[in-house]
């Protein structure tokens, strides 16, 4: 035997009393290599009653807007007003000086007293003339012509009451006052200022936000919902007014009307809601992003958007069973709000479902539970935004209480004496 065999042979004699030591020690079992588990993380399925809304970008209206502007000429002499302010309709804001008007009252009241006077002798005169002309001792034309002249002393006396109140209102109309209840704007002149009958500018914009509106569109296939939600239930669907950022819940209120057309232009239609915005969080030609709620599904399972798969073969989610085993399962997918989706079919309340780690997952595989995901609870009305709350990272003793014990190595081996 060459010294190259005789070196083989003792290799394979150490291998064959290593391998024969170990049968020994493991009490005659084969040597099987710990399994490999994937780290993940799960959440639980959650039966909930679901929101079903829809959501379009709509404009704050006021329920009032009037720019205040004077109907007679004069100067501005004095404001009674501070900008910002709430005021109610009937409330002083500007005075233009009165004297003008004040004259010209008394001048067509002067001129309303003359012509009364001339027309009450001219009655007088028709009345005698009308004697002496029974008797015939003036000629029946005279007669006539008098009484075509208190004719028309009685148009001029009414025209000059009609001229006194006209002056009488001028002078009214110099004391601007509010039209509306509603808060100030900005105001636009200063006292002194010569200012004429219904300047465009205007002295200051009044509009009324207590209640106000939010017109929003929404594409046209949703029109079925809405008027099901609109005119099927005793109570007008509720609409919710979120900022921009979709943060933040500013107002609740109401639909109060559906347009009668649709925008061909666009292929939506317009809806128009109203709040009370007593708070006044809400502001005139502020955009918010408008959320109406058209119905309620009851009871209906949910998970986090993150669980739900795609495939060629349609949706899938992988499903953790009792035994920490990955179990692929075909599900049909219903309503997606953002927070939660919706499960018609296929899986059940309660259900562990992976939201993290699926690209390392196939059917049957074992898994190891690194962190888990509450399902969002919609009846505390998150965020249009929000997703899956943050994962909870387990500990280390919890994350080794949640791995199978065959995974571990050295699991099967005796514990050495």
């Amino acid at each position: 035997m060459g010294k190259s065999a005789r070196v083989l042979f003792l290799l394979a004699v150490l291998a064959a009393a290593v391998y024969g030591g170990y049968r020994m020690l493991s009490g005659g079992r084969g040597f099987m290599p710990p399994q490999e588990t994937v780290p993940v993380s799960v959440a639980t399925s959650l039966a909930q009653d679901v929101p079903h809304y829809l959501q379009g970008v709509g404009t704050v209206t006021p329920s009032a807007d009037v720019l205040v502007t004077s109907r007679v000429a004069g100067e501005l002499i004095s404001l009674h007003f501070t900008e910002g302010q709430r005021v109610n309709a009937g409330d002083l804001l500007a005075q233009i000086d009165p004297r003008p008007f004040e004259a010209a009252l008394a001048q067509a009241k002067g001129t309303l007293a003359r012509d009364e006077a001339e027309l009450a002798n001219s009655r007088k005169d028709a009345a005698r003339y009308a004697k002496l002309a029974a008797k015939d001792y003036v000629a029946r034309q005279t007669y006539d012509t008098q009484v075509a002249s208190v004719r028309q002393l009685e148009g001029t006396v009414a025209a000059d009451k009609a001229a006194v109140r006209t002056a009488e209102l001028d002078l009214v109309y110099s004391r601007i006052t509010a039209p509306i209840s509603g808060r100030l704007g900005l105001r636009n002149v200063d006292p002194g200022t010569l200012i004429t009958a219904n300047d465009s500018t205007g002295i200051v914009r009044i509009t009324e936000v207590t209640p106000c509106y939010v017109v929003f569109p929404l594409p046209e296939i949703n029109v079925p919902l809405i008027t099901q939600a609109l005119y099927g239930q005793d109570e007008k669907p509720s609409v919710e007014a979120w900022s921009r950022d979709q943060k933040e819940c500013l107002a609740v209120g109401q639909l109060l009307t559906i347009d009668n057309t649709i925008d061909t232009a666009t292929g939506t239609v317009k809806l128009k809601a109203v709040f009370a915005n007593e708070s006044e969080r809400l502001f005139p030609n502020e955009f918010v992003n408008a959320r109406l709620r058209v119905r309620m599904l009851r009871n209906a399972v949910t998970v986090p958007p993150a669980a739900v798969q795609i495939s060629a073969s349609g949706n899938y989610i992988f499903v953790i069973d009792e035994n920490d085993t990955a179990r692929m399962r075909s599900v049909k997918v219903g309503l997606a709000t953002g927070a939660v989706t919706l499960i018609d079919e296929g899986l059940k309340d309660g259900e562990r479902v992976v939201v993290d780690g699926v690209d390392r997952l196939k059917d049957g595989k074992k898994v190891r539970i690194a962190a888990t995901v509450e399902t969002v609870r919609l009846g505390d009305r998150p965020s249009p935004l929000a997703t899956e709350k943050s994962p909870v990272l387990l500990s280390k003793d919890a994350a080794d209480a949640q791995e199978p014990a065959s995974a571990r190595p050295g699991a099967d081996a005796p514990a050495s004496r």
